[in-house]
């Protein structure tokens, strides 16, 4: 007859069962295969079974591209303002602070001076993490004031670019003009005998793809990497055509006479390195 007693192996506590760790695996977006996240950084951002290129962020392209150390980042404490009192979703000044804690940037640039392989540089990118790499006023203004002083030291320019948003709307025409503004300092910088290698990288679209990023004296691009103005999809509807394959892709651009190499990321490095000696700068 049941007492109501329970045995001291029914109040033992059950050891609570052991899960994977969120975020230690990830889906490839090219092959659908799931790998080893360690694996994946360990392989400077590439899948280990299918060589996708995934995204990185730009601090972590410094430290892959420029030796130990060596980078001195130029105007790190410049941010945007909210000239428009723009609100889409939410304000635009919420956006921005949202941006930088996810990121830990101040905007969607870095750039600065650094060495790459013992060899002085300037260097400057932009982050698909931040609002899409966007260039606004501050992208703009950073751009060309590292154009101006890569100018004035008479040293490389190398710009790395991730940017999917184009123009940044949130700030209308004053993010338009950021165009023309980068493209006369690397006019400038150009007649002045300058070397400007131009990094493309996945995503490179809209007002940056049309301007400082399509005007490389070299310009390379990782493999796969989606680059035009307005997006396949936006561009067949349209022109009411049914598109090549492998449409602004950097495999089609290089067909088509728009790039210079496909250097994957791993070589890159090297890659910069030997096109600065062969070109004496």
């Amino acid at each position: 007859m049941s007492t109501g007693a329970t045995s001291d192996s029914d109040s033992t506590p059950r050891p609570k069962k052991r899960g994977v760790p969120e975020g230690l695996w990830i889906r490839c977006e090219s092959c659908k295969n799931t790998v080893y996240r360690g694996q994946v950084e360990k392989n400077l951002g590439l899948c280990p079974d299918c060589n996708h290129h995934f995204y990185v962020p730009a601090r972590t392209r410094i430290q892959q591209l420029l030796d130990q150390e060596s980078f001195e980042e130029w105007w790190p404490d410049m941010v945007s303002v909210d000239p428009l009192g723009f609100v889409d979703s939410k304000p635009y000044r919420e956006r921005l602070a949202a941006e930088q804690k996810k990121t830990g940037l101040r905007d969607a640039c870095i750039v600065g001076r650094g060495y790459m392989r013992g060899r002085p540089l300037v260097f400057g990118l932009t982050d698909s993490g931040f609002i899409m790499g966007s260039m606004g006023s501050v992208v703009g203004e950073k751009l060309t004031r590292a154009v101006e002083r890569a100018t004035e030291l008479e040293l490389p320019l190398v710009i790395v670019s991730g940017s999917g948003g184009g123009a940044r709307m949130h700030e209308g025409i004053l993010s338009l003009m950021q165009m023309g503004k980068v493209s006369a300092a690397l006019a400038r910088y150009q007649r002045a005998g300058g070397l400007f290698i131009s990094v493309l990288t996945n995503p490179t679209m809209g007002g940056v793809a049309a301007s400082f990023a399509s005007l490389g004296d070299l310009i390379l691009a990782e493999p796969k990497a989606l680059i035009g103005f307005a997006g396949p999809r936006v561009v067949e509807a349209t022109v009411k055509i049914e598109l090549p394959p492998g449409f602004q892709t950097s495999e089609f651009l290089l067909q088509h006479g728009f790039i210079d190499r496909i250097v994957p990321r791993p070589q890159l490095r090297t890659e910069i390195s030997r096109l600065i000696d062969y070109c004496g700068k």
